[in-house]
């Protein structure tokens, strides 16, 4: 079964393509130029499946189904942010090292050195008859110090409940097992094997 995903980010189409092996997985900008998808919803779950509607109806293709992730960190200390606006932290065209620093800013103007946190990712399934959404989420810390080069995003700065390393520190097989899109697919795979 060929899955679409409705993203080009390279961390997570990795990611997504280690956890789905039993399935041909394909960003959308192998079959069509990418395009601007405007990300206007107020949850991970409204954003999913904004994605995941853009590009099941760009392709036009009745027998694919696609699959989007909306993902972020939320930092308590923060009231919850970044959140949806993970991404995009630092700025609507910033990397993920502008993002990591200004959270890193932030959580350090409060005058502490960690907060808990939590990554939560929604992933939406769209196919020409139904639409679906998941979540899963990992729980931990958010740390003023970036630690390790593994992992992607905001990998560095949080280490995991029960662990005392950062994801970016932590071995690739160890993080699957705790990630929250890891968990998140592991729902929509079940759905995936009704369809």
């Amino acid at each position: 079964m060929k899955l679409v995903l409705a993203t080009s980010n390279k961390g997570k189409v990795k990611e997504i393509k280690a956890l789905c092996k039993d399935y041909e997985v394909v960003p959308y900008s192998e079959l069509m130029d990418e395009f601007e998808i405007i990300e206007d919803g107020h949850t991970f779950k409204e954003n999913a499946l904004i994605k995941a509607r853009a590009v099941f109806n760009a392709l036009n293709d009745e027998n694919i189904i696609v699959i989007a992730d909306d993902s972020g960190i939320c930092v308590d200390v923060l009231g919850g942010e970044p959140g949806i606006y993970s991404a995009r932290y630092a700025g609507q065209n910033a990397n993920d090292k502008e993002n990591l620093n200004k959270l890193i800013i932030e959580i350090k103007a409060k005058n502490v050195t960690s907060s808990p946190a939590h990554y939560t990712a929604a992933i939406a399934i769209v196919t020409a008859t139904s639409e679906y959404s998941v979540h899963g989420w990992m729980y931990g810390t958010a740390i003023t110090e970036a630690a390790g080069n593994g992992g992607f995003g905001y990998d560095p700065m949080f280490i995991p409940l029960g662990y005392d390393k950062t994801l970016g520190e932590l071995e690739e097989n160890i993080k699957q097992k705790l990630s929250h899109r890891a968990k998140a697919l592991a729902l929509a795979k079940t759905i995936l094997s009704t369809i």
